[in-house]
């Protein structure tokens, strides 16, 4: 008697619906997770401990005062534009923008107004931007 050999089929997994259950379980996390940004964090700013570096006689000074107007070396600008600033600048420097420029800005001053003044600056090519600093109190123990 002769039996017959029975063909036999590979056994394997099929991973397709593997694949497909996890890339599901996936997208349905990405869109359930909320991506919202904390905005009740606290900012220190630093202060600096070193050494007040020698002040050049010749350099320009940019005081904002805390609703954001400008001085030019202790003259006060008639507004807050740029187109004003930087042609105070211009005048002040008489096209020089190889010499060192200071900001000086009020801890309560917008943010805008310090970046303005650095634009200006940028815009009419000076290179040796500083910004004022305090030093810090002495800690009482």
């Amino acid at each position: 008697m002769q039996f017959r050999r029975q063909k036999r089929e590979d056994d394997f997994i099929n991973l397709t619906p593997l694949i497909d259950v996890v890339f599901i379980l996936l997208i349905f996390f990405m869109v359930s997770t909320s991506f919202t940004k904390e905005s009740h964090l606290v900012v220190s700013l630093p202060e600096a401990t070193g050494e007040a570096p020698q002040t050049p006689a010749d350099q320009i000074e940019i005081i904002i005062m805390t609703d954001g107007s400008y001085a030019v070396n202790g003259q006060g600008l008639v507004n807050t534009k740029i187109e004003t600033l930087k042609s105070a600048l211009e005048k002040v420097s008489g096209g020089n923008n190889k010499v060192p420029l200071v900001i000086t800005a009020d801890a309560k001053t917008p943010h805008q107004a310090v970046v303005q003044a650095m634009d200006a600056a940028g815009q009419l090519g000076f290179a040796h931007l500083s910004i004022t600093t305090r030093q810090p109190e002495a800690k009482k123990d």
